[in-house]
């Protein structure tokens, strides 16, 4: 059995951008957010960083009060091997990512994740209906485990438009991962659901123009 006292975590929505990231780990609150990270109780910064494709369909979904309303980042819970979701990955402890987990199902109970098991089925749904209670496996880097998180259902109900102070960090963090110009940018998202033929697309690429120039 491979070593999990590490672990690689994977985002796909805000925490592409490294500072908004590390929120989660030292604890503070993001520019453009409304809500205080509390920290992991182990505040290391991690090892490593890279980017990782990731063969899930990104979308938008919900109302976020961290966001003032608009919509939060998922990825569909279905693996799809045509789809490239542009992600990050963080070489964290593997109590950092349980830390992680409890921050985004906004719990300060005591979690068990069973890292075998959820690599053995490929994901581990949590008796949560938290938005982010399935854990997924995304196979292996550099000889660690790959794991994200997303819903364990496909929100097709409840898609609504992300609010651009959490696109910005999304623009922001593609850039800073994959140098992406505004161009490659604007075609990556402007498809997603949630964006795709939505009063937004009018204005996204001033959004994305305007969040590079900064």
């Amino acid at each position: 059995m491979r070593n999990f006292e590490r672990v690689w975590y994977t985002c796909y929505g805000s925490n592409l951008m490294e500072d908004r990231f590390l929120c989660y780990i030292t604890g503070g609150k993001p520019k453009g957010a409304k809500r205080n990270y509390i920290r992991c109780r182990d505040k290391a910064l991690p090892k490593a960083k890279d980017s990782f494709l990731i063969p899930h369909q990104l979308y938008f979904a919900k109302s976020a009060k961290t966001w003032s309303g608009g919509a939060a980042a998922f990825v569909k819970p279905k693996q799809n091997k045509e789809v490239k979701t542009f992600g990050k990955i963080y070489s964290i402890s593997q109590n950092q990512f349980i830390d992680l987990v409890k921050q985004e199902i906004d719990t300060e109970k005591e979690l068990e994740i069973n890292l075998e098991k959820t690599i053995e089925q490929g994901y581990l749904d949590l008796k949560s209906n938290a938005w982010y209670n399935r854990i997924l496996f995304l196979g292996y880097h550099k000889e660690m485990p790959v794991f994200s998180f997303t819903n364990a259902e496909f929100l097709k109900n409840e898609i609504n438009t992300p609010h651009p102070d959490y696109l910005e960090k999304i623009i922001a963090g593609l850039r800073e991962t994959y140098q992406l110009t505004p161009v490659e940018i604007m075609t990556y998202l402007e498809d997603k659901e949630g964006i795709l033929e939505r009063p937004i697309t009018k204005d996204l690429k001033k959004l994305i123009n305007d969040t590079l120039s900064e």
